[in-house]
């Protein structure tokens, strides 16, 4: 009974080694000194293909699946648990997108869908599948979902479109049904159509599925080493199958493909078992405590971060007559008058995340963790 309890709590460290790698990232992507000037791995393909930066945002929900598993097997699977964490996280997302809440336009123009509107409803359609279901029941609804969302979007085409199509964005049927339902509220670089849509979001519930399936592999009572070779092979296999079914059904984050669902599950099967095994087999930890600063208040570091960008924005001085944001000042005043500006850009977002981790360690060693 001891062993299996250090190894539980080994795995959770390595859950949170993972999840803080994924906020650190996004942290990075997410805020450059200036966004045209941007090393290619740190850029979202233009559609179809992938970059580092695509494997963010499904490793989230990646590892959500991974914690309502956790979550189904005591008091927090029950029904209220479920719709009340699930709904706090889509009111965030509508909160953050809503900031700072003036001027009044900002709100009747309010774009519904959104990062944290999507995982929360991928965790509570998750959990609610996945309770009291097998792991037989739990891969064929998922390969449901995968396969009914390759068959619609490849045969079924919108109104004023003569064929299905991938290739043209606003052309899609995700696209046309986001139109339909949304209106004008939905991404506003896109205007048409919307990368966190509805119809998109039935392949995400299938991300968040497979980390459920992953959470109860590692939850077995296996030795260790085992279940770590068994996760290496399942998202060894996960990326080929992906990669294979990107001939046909293109791995596409805007989309979600189902080939982007196996790749980038498959992908993190294999950084949360690499994690798992340098923490707990090679005793390798040092590395993986910043990490797990980051990772243990994944929703304050979300939102906080969005909110401080958004922020710095919207803050203008005045110098030499000219009106600039904050953030610009601080980009030009530290970065930009000495240093190429690719490298200025990557130096601000680093400084981004470096700051963040600060009032990430504050807040871990205080007690304040922010948990929905």
């Amino acid at each position: 009974m001891g062993t299996e309890t250090q190894s539980t709590r080994h795995r959770l460290v390595a859950l949170d080694a993972f999840r803080g790698m994924t906020i650190a990232g996004m942290l990075l992507v997410n805020n450059p000194g200036n966004w045209g000037a941007i090393f290619p791995p740190l850029q979202h393909a233009p559609w179809h293909g992938w970059t580092p930066t695509d494997l963010i945002f499904p490793f989230f929900v990646f590892i959500v699946g991974i914690t309502t598993h956790i979550s189904l097997e005591n008091v927090a699977g029950s029904t209220g648990r479920i719709l009340r964490r699930g709904g706090l996280i889509i009111l965030f997302g509508l909160l953050l997108q809503a900031f700072p809440f003036w001027p009044i336009e900002r709100i009747t123009e309010l774009r519904f869908p959104g990062v944290l509107q999507r995982i929360g409803v991928c965790y509570i359609a998750a959990a609610f599948l996945a309770r009291g279901r097998s792991v037989r029941g739990i891969a064929a609804i998922t390969a449901f979902l995968l396969l009914g969302y390759w068959a619609l979007q490849a045969l079924v085409a919108p109104p004023g479109v003569l064929v299905p199509t991938l290739d043209v964005p606003g052309d899609t049927l995700s696209a046309w049904i986001d139109r339909t339902v949304f209106g004008s509220h939905l991404w506003k670089s896109s205007k048409t159509w919307d990368p966190e849509g509805l119809l998109s979001t039935i392949p995400a519930i299938g991300t968040c599925l497979l980390g459920v399936l992953t959470g109860r592999w590692l939850g077995n009572e296996k030795p260790l080493a085992e279940r770590l070779n068994g996760l290496f092979a399942g998202g060894a296999l996960g990326m080929v199958a992906g990669l294979m079914w990107n001939w046909v059904f293109p791995i596409n984050k805007n989309l979600w493909t189902s080939s982007y669902v196996l790749f980038s599950a498959g992908m993190g099967c294999v950084i949360l078992a690499t994690a798992a095994w340098l923490i707990d087999e090679r005793g390798v930890k040092r590395w993986a405590k910043p990490m797990v600063t980051y990772g243990l208040n994944p929703m304050t570091a979300f939102v906080g971060s969005g909110a401080m960008a958004r922020g710095l924005g919207l803050i203008h001085l005045q110098i030499g007559g000219e009106s600039v944001s904050l953030q610009q000042a601080i980009f030009q005043g530290a970065f930009a008058g000495w240093l190429s500006p690719r490298v200025a850009s990557l130096g601000y977002a680093l400084a981004f995340v470096a700051l963040w981790y600060g009032i990430l360690r504050l807040l871990e060693r205080r007690g304040l963790i922010l948990k929905v």
